[in-house]
């Protein structure tokens, strides 16, 4: 051999098991390599890879220096590395048995497999069942973050094996914040998933859970088994532990079924079912709490959705809540958007949507429809200040059809058929028909349009009872004329290094509808829509059917808008528009409205001032009486995510007033004087800070308040709110979360993430 001195030549053995014989095929030069991850394709020469690299029989052994007795044992000493199949093997010294196919290592192990990395001081294992042992182990998973310890691994076959006193953890290397320490750890690395005995998690070299067998899945992938638990305490239900057991049914059906503990309620039992599919999903609910100790009954709550898609344009779509009682979701409940729910919906509906010729849509509703009303149950069962449910709809069905273009007119079509029902004996029912059927000429180009519209709105009831010399059959028929009309001019802008289209859009919006006494009429679904631009630039300001404004008024609106030419993206806009009356109003609601009804005038800003700071201002004003009717202001800072600060301020005007016949509208007294800010910031380290405060400056009281704390660690995240919510009209409730969150683990606690996003705007969950 030439060079046989020279410590860079290497001997290497190529063992190719076929018909029972063992072939010396070559030796070459060592290459040196870094001891960790050592590459597999660099162990075999490219001269003798093409007709073998395909046969998993193949063994290759190699080393500085290579003896042993032909046939029966080989033995490798000096960066020593053999290769079999997608496995390969680097240490200090090894024995090969070729017989056997056993292989005995010692000292600075490194086996790279294709799903991990592992490291130890003495191994034993047989290359073909790659079953054996590993002494001081170490792993890391290539897949995931995934790593860990232990005194022994036990390899059960390709892809799995089992830690004795194992430990594992995702955080990087010399960072131990956190780890599963386990008498006996599982790892399954076809499936991607891990299961620990005798498992106890520690945390900042504290243990914080004990629990006899815990099994998880390092990928993040959908497993069945039990969840962290969630652990938290509120006012109204004391302390609180919830244990979920998630059931991944199918890939796309799974459940979570977690037995909830509380200490001033007693045991509850929450079920969640989703669903997915083609053309189909939905979600089931369900929490019973058989013996409350406060009220010694049993309280639950239900809800379903389910949405489906049957095809050519038809879909379904059925919803159903319902409580057992007023104060289920106030006492049980940690969510805002719950606890202020008043009206809980039992709806099921058939809807179509298609096209209508060429150049026309149709669409097509089914509903029966009610509520669960949920009263407050702190205020006098006075029926003044009863929340009135709304009525039954069984069923309704709707037509809206369009049809354009037809010799340069657009037809339209709505028409609906309702039975409106109610439990209250004192309130009429009846069957409502309405038919509106429209003629409208566009007139476009590039620069502006005008639309002359015109309309018939035909009502006819079926009451109960008489309601005025009519009497149960009343009709009502009202002719609506409408022009619409607005010019676009445009100019390039530049402000700064920024470039910008700005545009101008004057419009002008005439409409006429002649008086038709309607106050005779039952209410079933009509209210009044609040006061804004959307609604100055429609026909009715009325939501519903059962009133149809009178009107002789025309709206002069003024828009300008900031474009960035090249995406299209709207960066700023501001508008102005004053609706002027020709005659007063006679058409009205007696009820609370949210604005005066001579509110005329509103001005806006919305957008980015900059690229971190934004606004949205809206502005009513009564000219007349030269007052301020209602503020809705708010500006946001936000230069990074994670970086957030909300101001906000809110303001209606008490609209209680007299019209001409002395009838006083709005009894309540509906003034808002309201400041909400909010915000996300960090202030040391790896610290944040969340807080929102919504507070009613004419009442002196904190509507809702939020503060927390959270600590954003490379490998774990830690959070602590506490929050307080009006509930009621006399009553309050606090929570307080507390989520300690192991990356690629479990959570631990219970999460405040949707409660951050609720009441933050702009929160972002830091990664």
């Amino acid at each position: 051999m030439k060079n046989e001195n020279n410590s860079a030549f290497r001997s290497a053995i190529y063992l190719i098991i076929s018909c029972g014989m063992f072939v010396t095929i070559s030796v070459h030069a060592n290459v040196i390599k870094p001891r960790h991850k050592p590459e597999i394709a660099a162990s075999v020469p490219a001269a003798n890879r093409t007709a073998t690299q395909f046969d998993s029989q193949i063994v290759v052994l190699e080393a500085d220096h290579v003896k042993g007795i032909y046939e029966d044992e080989m033995e490798a000493i000096g960066d020593a590395k053999v290769c079999y199949a997608d496995m390969t093997l680097t240490a200090d010294h090894m024995k090969y048995f070729p017989k056997t196919k056993d292989a005995e290592v010692i000292d600075n192990i490194w086996l790279d497999r294709e799903k991990d990395f592992i490291e130890g001081d003495y191994l034993k294992i047989n290359l073909d069942t790659q079953v054996g042992f590993l002494t001081q182990p170490s792993y890391t998973m290539k897949n995931s973050d995934g790593r860990g310890s232990g005194e022994k691994l036990l390899f059960e076959g390709k892809n799995h094996y089992r830690l004795k006193k194992g430990k594992y953890t995702t955080c990087p290397i010399d960072k131990n914040d956190w780890f599963i320490k386990a008498g006996d750890l599982e790892i399954d690395s076809e499936k991607e998933v891990g299961v620990a005995r005798d498992v106890s998690i520690v945390f900042k070299k504290v243990p914080i859970l004990y629990t006899p067998w815990l099994d998880f899945s390092y990928t993040g992938e959908r497993k069945t088994g039990f969840l962290a638990p969630v652990v938290g305490h509120t006012k109204r239900s004391g302390a609180d532990l919830a244990l979920p057991f998630y059931i991944n049914i199918a890939p796309n059906i799974d459940a979570t079924i977690a037995p909830r503990v509380m200490s001033k309620r007693g045991f509850m039992l929450t079920n969640e079912l989703r669903y997915i599919g083609y053309g189909v999903q939905g979600k089931f609910q369900a929490d019973v709490l058989p013996d409350d100790f406060d009220s010694h009954k049993t309280r639950y709550g239900v809800s379903l959705q389910h949405s489906q898609y049957f095809g050519h344009g038809w879909r379904g779509r059925f919803d159903y809540n319902r409580v057992s009682d007023n104060r289920f979701l106030r006492d049980l409940s940690n969510n805002l958007s719950q606890t202020s729910r008043t009206n809980l919906l039992q709806q099921a509906g058939l809807y179509y949507h298609g096209a209508l010729g060429p150049d026309g849509t149709l669409n097509l509703s089914a509903i029966a429809q009610r509520f669960q009303t949920l009263q407050d149950p702190f205020l006098p069962q006075d029926l003044n200040l009863l929340i009135i449910s709304p009525y039954k709809r069984l069923p309704q069905l709707t037509m809206n059809a369009v049809r354009r273009n037809i010799a340069g007119f657009d037809l339209g079509l709505n028409t609906t058929w309702t039975n409106f029902a109610h439990s209250d004996d004192n309130r009429i029912d009846g069957k409502r028909f309405t038919i509106y059927p429209t003629i409208s000429l566009p007139i476009r180009n590039s620069f502006g349009f005008i639309t002359p519209k015109f309309g018939l709105h035909y009502t006819h009831y079926a009451l109960s009872q008489a309601v005025s010399d009519e009497g149960s059959n009343p009709d009502r028929l009202v002719p609506i004329v409408s022009l619409d009309s607005g010019v676009i001019f445009d100019r390039n802008l530049t402000i700064g290094d920024n470039h910008y289209i700005q545009t101008l859009e004057p419009r002008a919006f005439y409409v006429y509808a002649p008086f038709r006494n309607q106050s005779f009429l039952p209410n079933f679904d009509s209210a009044e829509s609040d006061f804004s631009f959307a609604q100055m630039l429609t026909e009715n300001r009325f939501s519903g059917n059962d009133r149809i404004n009178d009107a002789n008024q025309i709206t002069l609106a003024l828009t300008s808008r900031l474009l960035e030419p090249a995406t299209g993206i709207e960066r700023l806009r501001a508008a102005i528009g004053q609706q002027f009356r020709f005659h007063d109003r006679r058409v009205i609601l007696d009820s609370s409205q949210v604005t005066s009804r001579r509110a005329d005038f509103i001005a806006a800003l919305s957008g980015r001032i900059t690229r971190e700071i934004s606004t949205d201002v809206n502005i009513q004003l009564d000219q007349q009486s030269l007052r301020t009717e209602k503020i809705r202001a708010g500006i946001s800072y936000r230069p990074e995510i994670g970086k957030v600060i909300n101001l906000g301020y809110r303001y209606t005007r008490d609209v209680r007033e007299n019209i001409d016949n002395d009838v006083t509208i709005n009894q309540l007294n509906t003034a808002i004087k309201q400041i909400d800010t909010s915000i996300q910031w960090p202030f040391f380290s790896n610290w944040h800070t969340v807080a929102r405060v919504n507070y009613s400056l004419r009442d002196d009281r904190l509507l809702a308040g939020l503060a927390g704390l959270e600590y954003i660690s490379c490998c774990y995240k830690f959070r602590i709110v506490v929050q307080k919510l009006t509930t009621a009209t006399r009553r309050t409730t606090t929570a307080v979360f507390v989520q300690l969150e192991l990356n690629g683990l479990m959570n631990i606690g219970s999460n405040p993430l949707r409660v951050l996003q609720q009441s933050i705007p702009g929160y972002s969950s830091i990664y």
